[in-house]
């Protein structure tokens, strides 16, 4: 199983951060590791002091592809659900400012939890998804994916050119605006619509 992500896929978030927009998607990893199940606690690493909650709307790829057309694409996802990106900012910060890749503030151990997973059949329309971020019962993040710069069909058409596709494979899709940090006994909850499909405690 592997995690694949997409960065800046949202304007807003990538206009907070001063980032440009891509004219395609911007695609990075996270290892099997990475990957937090729904009530197990995320532990604040020691290399990094600024800790970011990313929530993002993400899909469990079904069944195995490779340089999947566009119009196929809704036949490799049958559930969606919800995940945090969590991101060491300030190592991310420190490898772009030297021109490295960024892995380390991304797929460090625990860094992708992810929640319960819905059948897709339960949204009129997956490019008019509401999901939102809570810290501590404020809300923090809110977004809806009709605002992706790069639509799910067309994330999964363009990773399956690069990397085969499997069965149980996740694509967190990109974060709205809203980003911030975490400090040791928040408590985060992750919305899609009304459903509460995640939660996690920061320790």
């Amino acid at each position: 199983m592997k995690i694949i992500c997409v960065g800046r896929n949202y304007a807003e978030h990538a206009k907070e951060l001063n980032n440009p927009v891509n004219e395609s998607p911007v695609i990075f990893l996270k290892p099997e590791t990475a990957q937090n199940q729904q009530r197990q606690p995320f532990f604040l690493p020691d290399f990094s002091s600024d800790i970011h909650y990313e929530t993002e709307i993400v899909v469990k790829i079904c069944k195995l592809g490779k340089n999947i057309q566009e119009k196929f694409a809704h036949k490799y996802y049958e559930e969606i659900g919800i995940g945090i990106d969590f991101t060491a900012r300030d190592l991310q910060s420190s490898l772009k400012a030297k021109g490295l890749p960024w892995e380390l503030a991304k797929g460090f151990d625990g860094s992708a939890p992810v929640g319960k997973f819905v059948d897709k059949s339960t949204f009129e329309d997956v490019q008019n998804i509401d999901f939102s971020l809570k810290k501590n019962g404020q809300l923090v993040q809110s977004g809806n994916t009709s605002d992706m710069i790069f639509k799910i069909d067309t994330i999964i058409a363009f990773v399956s050119q690069y990397f085969t596709l499997k069965k149980g494979d996740l694509i967190f899709t990109g974060t709205p605006k809203g980003v911030g940090p975490v400090t040791k006994g928040d408590q985060l909850e992750a919305f899609i619509g009304e459903m509460h499909l995640l939660t996690v405690k920061v320790r």
